[in-house]
């Protein structure tokens, strides 16, 4: 029953705050989701580059991002920041294999999109929290529990199944995972935020793209040589795509604890599985999705005992709030 609206009767005591929390946490939701339908959906935007080399491509992509970010860092006034960042040597060593790491995550990403192996990119991201919590577990000496152990013997059937499937190991997929996930781990050690953190990754990586441009620009097939003015747009619009889903996941890692903002996470394999299998007609075969499906079930699994876990927390403490980068 409603109070009546006219009586100007004051709100409970904390209802305003819990009110105001749960609005900031749906409009977190509702960016986070914006980021990552950006992220899944670039596999199209990068289809539309197949012509030209990979690594010519990533070059542009750090060329055109490092403006965007350099134009982002100026807004925020945060040029200090990096200036700090960069004087000390243990931090550019992290920003330079934080950078390396990017630039192979990248790379095998845009070559797999651009060779037909979309869904392969679905397996490689899906992969990715399973390979965080094998770090955590063999590198941090973090405790597993049953579920990350289920999970963990699960995937290595996957890949075993996927392995005979594809007659090879599954190695885009397996490249994805691992740089990804090692990527996360060195993000967590460099004292930066998401947005300044890639900026001084991209600031690292430029002369050595801008390199790579002037090599492939004597080529008769590269984007200098070759891109009509549709592919010229989407070249350097490369950064703008790079820049705006950060942007988004940083502002929603504000207001979203890690047991909503994870699983939201898989919305980008979602879209690349269904891009590859439905857009795409790229083959899968019933052995691969058995293959797939244990990767699902492995997934299911530690969900299902992350949010366990949080409710069981729940009484006692508010639930963790942030996330890793992403990038």
């Amino acid at each position: 029953m409603q109070d009546d609206p006219g009586v100007n009767t004051p709100p409970p005591e904390g209802s305003g705050g819990r009110h105001d929390a749960q609005v900031a946490t749906a409009r977190g939701v509702q960016i986070a989701i914006g980021a990552y339908l950006i992220w899944g959906l670039l596999t199209i935007y990068w289809k539309q580059l197949s012509a030209f080399d990979a690594i010519e491509l990533i070059a542009w992509r750090v060329i055109s991002a490092a403006l965007i970010l350099a134009i982002t860092v100026s807004t925020r006034g945060n040029w200090a920041n990096l200036r700090t960042a960069f004087r000390d040597p243990g931090v550019v060593r992290r920003l330079l294999f934080a950078a390396l790491l990017l630039a192979a995550n990248w790379g095998s990403y845009i070559w797999a999109v651009t060779h037909d192996r979309v869904i392969e990119t679905a397996l490689g991201y899906f992969i990715a929290p399973l390979a965080t919590m094998a770090i955590g577990v063999l590198i941090l000496h973090e405790r597993a529990t049953t579920a990350q152990r289920t999970a963990f013997g699960l995937a290595a059937i996957a890949v075993v199944i996927l392995t005979a499937s594809y007659g090879r190991p599954p190695w885009v997929a397996l490249v994805i995972g691992a740089t990804w996930s090692t990527y996360g781990l060195l993000k967590r050690q460099i004292s930066l935020g998401p947005v300044e953190s890639l900026a001084g990754e991209l600031f690292v990586l430029l002369i050595p793209a801008m390199g790579i441009v002037a090599v492939f620009s004597t080529r008769a097939n590269s984007v200098a040589q070759s891109a009509d003015a549709r592919e010229w747009l989407f070249v350097l619009g490369t950064g703008v795509v790079t820049a705006v889903p950060l942007l988004l996941f940083a502002a929603a890692a504000k207001s979203i604890p890690f047991t909503l903002l994870g699983p939201l996470n898989l919305l980008v394999p979602i879209i690349n599985f269904g891009l590859g299998w439905a857009l795409y007609d790229e083959p899968m075969p019933t052995d691969r999705l058995i293959g797939f499906a244990f990767v699902w079930i492995a997934l299911l699994v530690v969900i299902w005992d992350r949010i366990g876990h949080a409710r069981r927390r729940s009484p006692m403490m508010p639930a963790r709030q942030g996330a890793p980068d992403p990038s």
